[in-house]
């Protein structure tokens, strides 16, 4: 190492350091939380070894979509009268007329399963996917029913989904986060939703947004020689600081955030550069040279991370943050087909590429929303939009350990309520941390006094979907 990069790094001031390259990024990466052994192994034989998760931020309506009710189109306009709770939900009680679905249903043709005109893409598919049509929540508003499926809590923050698996599993990829989300803008509760809260730190998410800088400061503020040399200096120094506090877990912490930042401005570039892919992968997933944007970008970056062993991928649906998604309260529910048109063919391309890769069975792919939609018009007769409904929704789970080509649980005869087989938010926590080899009652972490786990003190693990079930 020549004597100018020595002399130069030991005048580099801490707070220079810290103020850019690996130093905003390592800030980024993980907070300075305190760091504890985390279990890394998983409690029995997996099904599945990493997760996509396939958010549709604002809550997509069920019966325009996955769970096709004729009585609605029969129907159409009578009244049901007002919601006998409506009251209590804080909904003034008005008159429900129903409402038809905008959009016909048609079978797969290999499974039967129907699924409505807006994703002509994922029909084809579906004989990959276990549809859960039973699906409830405890919450009707975006913010608490968010926060809800992806921690587990309406009431307060705790960590999310990728966080725990993050910490009962770690990571493939020393150099690469085991948690990474990918989020264009920002959703309802923002970062809480990736946040590792109690958690240690590194284990919340590594937000990903497409564009032309993905993640700051991957280029390092300095040469890498001497980068490297100060690396190399701040972490001399760090540990003989921590020799001497050896119960100093946030420092530890900090330490371990300027690995991962260091293994992110290393890795990172490569992974991202959707340029590598081919005319071919790119014409299956709707996508052209140099997109770095849309949706169909986003799925084929989620792919490029999991080949490269990050643990957990979400891609958050959001394409105007709160203001432009998935959401028909007071709206025009026809607005679906604008949503429905940017993630069908990307999806349906993304479990088709999986498995082409050898993929497939490897990884679990879970598409959800916050909660469903009201069969009746939300703002009288005849009107265009439909409320937020906890009460009943759909969602999807596909690819390692999951039966495929199946339906489970079915609403009444309106989508209104759950009729058979329900499945609440905690129990498809439950069934997610089971395929990657987790007792959901097993994962914990003891905090304030209390053992805290993502299903809380609920859930059941939904037999149902499962390629093999649990035998009593």
């Amino acid at each position: 190492m020549p004597d100018s990069y020595a002399a130069a790094a030991i005048d580099v001031s801490r707070r220079k350091f810290l103020a850019g390259g690996a130093g905003t990024l390592a800030a980024a990466v993980a907070r300075q939380r305190e760091v504890v052994a985390a279990p890394t192994a998983p409690h029995f034989t997996p099904q599945a070894k990493q997760v996509v998760v396939l958010y549709m931020s604002g809550g997509y309506s069920h019966v325009d979509t996955f769970d096709p009710k004729p009585l609605l189109t029969e129907k159409h306009d009578q009244t049901i009268g007002s919601e006998l709770d409506a009251a209590v939900s804080g909904q003034p009680k008005n008159e429900r007329f129903l409402k038809a679905p905008l959009w016909k249903f048609r079978p797969n043709q290999e499974c039967g399963t129907e699924v409505s005109d807006l994703f002509p893409y994922l029909r084809d598919v579906m004989h990959e996917v276990a549809l859960i049509r039973s699906m409830h929540t405890d919450h009707r508003d975006h913010g608490e029913a968010t926060l809800q499926l992806h921690t587990g809590s309406t009431g307060f923050a705790t960590p999310g989904m990728g966080a725990w698996l993050s910490y009962g599993l770690g990571t493939f990829n020393p150099n690469l986060p085991a948690h990474v989300v990918i989020s264009e803008h920002r959703p309802y509760n923002g970062p809480q939703i990736w946040d590792a809260s109690f958690l240690p730190g590194v284990h919340s998410g590594v937000q990903i947004q497409p564009g032309d800088e993905p993640l700051p400061n991957l280029t390092p503020a300095s040469p890498r020689p001497l980068q490297e040399l100060e690396l190399r200096l701040l972490d001399q120094l760090n540990r003989k600081h921590l020799e001497r506090r050896p119960d100093d877990r946030n420092l530890a912490s900090r330490m371990k955030s300027f690995q991962t930042a260091k293994g992110l401005q290393d890795l990172a570039p490569q992974v991202l550069d959707l340029s590598r892919e081919s005319k071919h992968t790119l014409d299956l997933y709707g996508s052209k040279p140099g997109d770095k944007t849309s949706y169909a970008a986003q799925c084929i970056m989620a792919r490029r991370l999991i080949e490269n062993g990050v643990r957990f991928v979400e891609i958050i649906d959001a394409v105007g943050a709160c203001r432009d998604n998935w959401d028909a309260a007071h709206r025009d529910v026809g607005t679906h087909a604008k949503y429905a048109k940017r993630v069908d063919q990307p999806i349906a391309a993304l479990i088709r590429d999986l498995k082409q890769r050898g993929l497939f069975d490897d990884v679990l792919l879970v598409f959800c929303t916050e909660f469903g939609r009201s069969p009746w018009a939300q703002d009288g007769k005849g009107t265009k939009s439909r409320t937020h409904h906890p009460s009943a929704f759909s969602c999807w789970l596909a690819g390692g350990g999951i039966k495929p080509g199946i339906v489970h649980g079915a609403t009444d005869e309106i989508g209104n309520y759950v009729a058979e087989d329900a499945v609440h938010v905690h129990d498809f926590h439950a069934t997610i941390l089971h395929v990657l080899g987790l007792d959901h009652t097993r994962l914990t972490y003891r905090y304030s006094g209390r053992d805290f786990r993502l299903t809380d003190i609920h859930g059941r693990v939904v037999n149902g979907v499962l390629r093999n079930p649990i035998r009593a």
